[in-house]
C-alpha cells in the first residue's frame, strides 16, 4: 500500500481507473486466503492513519481526507525467486478464486463509503502514479491470529 499524490492504471492506450489524493493498493491473493482475510485486509487500509494532519503527524485515514483508493491486482506478489531465474506463481490464488477475493475487497472498502477504482484483473496493466512522502506499508494477513479477525 503506497499514499500517492495521484495514479492511475493504464491498458493498452485505455487509461482504465484514475485517482487524485489517496491510496494505492497492490493487492495479492494467496492459494490459501479467505474471504474473511480480505475482510479484514480492507477495514485496516481503511482505517490506516497514514495522511499528516495540521501538525505533520500521521493522524488521518483515507475517508478524513476526502482521498480514494486504487486497487490493483497484483498476483505476482507472491512470486517466489528463491530458486533458479524465474519466479513459482503457485503460492498465488487460481485466477476464479484471486478475481472473486478481489473483487469482494473492494466491495468492503466501498461498503465503508469510500472513493474505489480497480485496476482490470488479469490484464497486463501499466501503473502510473506519484508517491506522497513516499509513505510505502507492507501489509499481510499471514500469522493474523484467528482470535484478531475481528479487530483491524
Amino acid at each position: 500500500m503506497q499514499r500517492v499524490r495521484s495514479a492511475a492504471v493504464h491498458v493498452g492506450d485505455e487509461r482504465v481507473a484514475r485517482i487524485d489524493r489517496g491510496l494505492v493498493v497492490l493487492l495479492g491473493v494467496a492459494a490459501d486466503d479467505r474471504a474473511q482475510d480480505g475482510e479484514r485486509l480492507a477495514t485496516k487500509v481503511a482505517g490506516l492513519r497514514v495522511f499528516d494532519d495540521e501538525r505533520g503527524k500521521m493522524a488521518r485515514a483515507v475517508a478524513d481526507i476526502g482521498g480514494a483508493i486504487l486497487v490493483i491486482p497484483q498476483f505476482t506478489l507472491y512470486g517466489d525467486a528463491r530458486h533458479g531465474r524465474r519466479p513459482d506463481f503457485t503460492a498465488a490464488a487460481p485466477p476464479d478464486v484471486g478475481r472473486r477475493l478481489y473483487d469482494a475487497f473492494c466491495g468492503v472498502l466501498r461498503g465503508k463509503d469510500l472513493a474505489v477504482e480497480q485496476g482490470r484483473f488479469g490484464a497486463l496493466m501499466r501503473v502510473v502514479l506519484e508517491a506522497d512522502g513516499p509513505v510505502t506499508l507492507v501489509l499481510s494477513t499471514d500469522g493474523w491470529a484467528q482470535a484478531d479477525l475481528g479487530r483491524a
